[in-house]
């Protein structure tokens, strides 16, 4: 019933959302900056604000998203679905740990997520990442926006219990494009490390890694 976009930059759900999604309440959380941003295209582009669509003003370095939502009409007993895409790498390990466990404390059981992250062997010194790696770090760091952490895919399901999830899927740069893009027909690319996760919140008797 709820759709969370944390970090939701200039993602145009709102603006295509399909037959089904009708009775969703769409909550998008972003940087204030980005979001004021991308509120003044959708105004030029002439596409009007809906009463579905909730604009949640955040610095997710600063504040958690419990604290954000809290500050909107979104309902922590309803189920909801999270998508947290193209954020962690630009946030330190604790602030995402602390935004994991936010949507495991704040949503019922049953509630999932999807979030990209990078192993994090790449942002180690010496790593020999790829070309096309190197370049993306070095654009992104030029206008302030670095690297700061990852994720280690072998040790990420553990991590995920003990913040209250539940690993349903966790894939490679590789196994996203043969999924969704085997043909090439939409140009697909993805960098090496570059990972993708599904997860559900579980209940707190089975949060206890086994």
């Amino acid at each position: 019933t709820q759709y969370v976009l944390i970090g939701a930059g200039f993602d145009s759900f709102l603006c295509r959302r399909p037959a089904w999604a009708g009775g969703l309440q769409i909550y998008e959380v972003d940087h204030p900056a980005t979001q004021q941003l991308k509120r003044q295209q959708l105004k030029q582009c002439g596409i009007p604000e809906s009463d579905a669509v909730h604009f949640v003003a955040a610095d997710l370095s600063g504040e958690t998203l419990q604290s954000a939502l809290s500050r909107s009409s979104f309902q922590p007993t309803q189920p909801t679905f999270f998508s947290w895409l193209g954020v962690t790498v630009y946030l330190t390990r604790e602030a995402n740990l602390a935004t994991l466990r936010a949507i495991a404390s704040m949503a019922p059981a049953g509630s999932e997520l999807v979030f990209t992250y990078v192993d994090e062997a790449v942002l180690r010194p010496g790593h020999a990442n790829t070309e096309a790696f190197n370049k993306l770090r070095s654009d992104v760091s030029s206008v302030g926006e670095s690297f700061l952490s990852g994720f280690d895919p072998a040790t990420l399901k553990p991590l995920l219990l003990e913040t209250g999830l539940l690993l349903l899927e966790d894939l490679g740069g590789n196994q996203a494009v043969a999924r969704y893009d085997a043909a090439g027909v939409h140009g697909l690319r993805w960098a090496g490390a570059g990972h993708l996760a599904h997860a559900r919140v579980v209940n707190p008797e089975q949060r206890s890694p086994a």
